[in-house]
This record gives structure tokens, C-alpha cells and sequence, in this order.
């Protein structure tokens, strides 16, 4: 079951079954609450761009949204979508669910029991009908995106769409902002350059980048494959 699923600036995909939808629901609930609270207590945790530090005082997201920052060198907003979304799924999961996809705003976190396909949103000519081929993953895991060209996110570059995968969907949201902000004059150099930096980022498994008509790749990415709109994509990355 595909479910649209919004609570102020947060907009979700949900794929579960829908048994599965009041333990996701609630949880985006609590984890907004989590996230807010913190802010009222300290607003520089929400507007900073720079890496701020876990607190062993913090809830334990809001210190992984700092872990990421800290990962990435980026303000612990920039992992807001991943961890919203990661709550989400873990919510899920602990009322056993094994096969969910949550994506919000372009940020995915799941945990699937079959192969899924992602289909990948990107403004850039020749790359706009290619999909993630993704086998089970049988753990959460996190695909994360950011684009200097398409969505409301912040970014600093001008990249048409840069992707982050990795067991961690907070840490590959961080990454991914990272990622977008270091691409942009999207020469090959500097495609290839900010790749090999972000894959290079302890627990990234791989990320991809496209701008200026290129795509780079670095580490360990899923297949990718031709598709069209109606080709049976379970969701697209969207910005």
C-alpha cells in the first residue's frame, strides 16, 4: 500500500502495509516533537551550518542528527529528513514489519524483503528515466539526495541531483547535503573529486553525482537501469 502522508514542512511516502501506518504516523509525530523541542531549547541546533557535537544530554536522535553533522561537516538540520524518516522505520519495524519504504522530500529510509526499484527524479537531460535496482535489504538502510537545481532543501551547489547510500539514513542525509554543496561548476574533476570525498566518509557505502551532463560514482552503488514512468517503480527520489 502507497500512502501520502504530510505534518507541516514534512511530507512522506509511505510503502507498508497498512497495519503498519499508525506505528509510522505516530512516530513522525514524535519525532517532530523531539526535534522541535530541542530547537526551543537551543535554536542555534536549528539554524547552524556548521557541525555541532552529541550531547549525552541529547535524545538519541537528536545526537545521531549530531553524530552526522559532525561526520558530514554540515549544520544537524541537514539530516532532519533522514531522521524523521529513519524514526518512521524503525517504528515499523518494531512492530515487525520487514518490508517498508518511507521517503520524505527526497530522503529514503527502508527495510525491504523483495526487490524494489527507485526511480531517480533528475532535471538533467539523457538521466531522467533510470531507476535503482535494489535487491532485499533485510536491514534499515538510507538513500539520501540533494539537488542545487530542484526541491526547497538548501543547498550550496548546483548539482542536478546527488545521492548517498548507506546503513545509516541519518548519516546519508548529512553526507548527501555535503555532497550537493561541494558540486558547482560540475566539471568531471570536481564530479569525481566530491565522490571520492563523500564515499570516503565512515559508514557511506557508495553515492553517485549528476551535473552538466555527467554522472560520477564512487564505492558501492545498487544497479541502474532504464525505466519510464509507469514501469512499476515503487517510488521515485523526489526533490
Amino acid at each position: 500500500m502507497r500512502t501520502h502522508f504530510e505534518v507541516r514542512q514534512t511530507a512522506l511516502t509511505v510503502v507498508c502495509d497498512e497495519r503498519y501506518l499508525r506505528a509510522v504516523k505516530d512516530a513522525v509525530y514524535d519525532a517532530r516533537e523531539r526535534i522541535e523541542s530541542k530547537i526551543a531549547e537551543d535554536p542555534f541546533f536549528g539554524i547552524t551550518y556548521d557541525p555541532l557535537p552529541p550531547s549525552k544530554d541529547d535524545d538519541p536522535l537528536i545526537r545521531r542528527m549530531c553524530q552526522a553533522s559532525v561526520s558530514a561537516n554540515v549544520g544537524p538540520m541537514a539530516a532532519v529528513a533522514g531522521a524523521v524518516a529513519y524514526h518512521a522505520v524503525r517504528a515499523a519495524v518494531d512492530e515487525g514489519c520487514w518490508h517498508i519504504i518511507v521517503e520524505n522530500g527526497g530522503d529514503i529510509a527502508m527495510i525491504t524483503s523483495e526487490e524494489v526499484r527507485i526511480g531517480l527524479f533528475s532535471s538533467e537531460p539523457g538521466f531522467s528515466d533510470l531507476a535503482y535496482s535494489i535487491p532485499p535489504t533485510g536491514r534499515i538502510v538510507g538513500i539520501c539526495s540533494s539537488s542545487g537545481k530542484v526541491g526547497p532543501s538548501v543547498s550550496f551547489g548546483r548539482s542536478g541531483i546527488c545521492t548517498v547510500f548507506s546503513d545509516d539514513p541519518v548519516l546519508a542525509d548529512a553526507c548527501a547535503t555535503a555532497f550537493g554543496n561541494l558540486v558547482g561548476t560540475c566539471t568531471e574533476s570536481e564530479l569525481k573529486e566530491a565522490a571520492e570525498r563523500i564515499a570516503s566518509i565512515r559508514g557511506v557505502d557508495g553515492c553517485s553525482a549528476i551535473g552538466g551532463g555527467r554522472m560520477a560514482v564512487c564505492g558501492t552503488v545498487p544497479e541502474l537501469t532504464e525505466c519510464g514512468e509507469d514501469d512499476g517503480l515503487i517510488t521515485r527520489i523526489l526533490l
